[in-house]
């Protein structure tokens, strides 16, 4: 399983609508939203980077109010206290 968070900048008055509509996205495990220089981070649990090369661009990138994404990939996981969620 691959895991990957991808930062959303988004249209102010678009925010909660996106959060719900990227969290339905399959693939995306959870949608936040967040302070700072982003407004949403989705969790993205896939099975290969094509996913995620698919996901991004094709779906989140391409709704209306998303104005930037920044996805980071994770490598390693030093915390097992969630692996039943799999």
């Amino acid at each position: 399983m691959i895991t990957a968070f991808v930062f959303v900048k988004a249209e102010p008055r678009a925010t909660a609508a996106l959060g719900q509509q990227i969290a339905d996205i399959p693939g995306v495990r959870e949608c936040f939203s967040t302070m700072g220089e982003w407004d949403l981070t989705a969790l993205l649990w896939v099975e290969n980077h094509d996913e995620i090369a698919r996901i991004v661009p094709e779906h989140i990138s391409m709704l209306p109010g998303v104005l930037a994404t920044n996805t980071v990939i994770a490598y390693r996981a030093y915390s097992t206290r969630d692996q039943n969620l799999v």
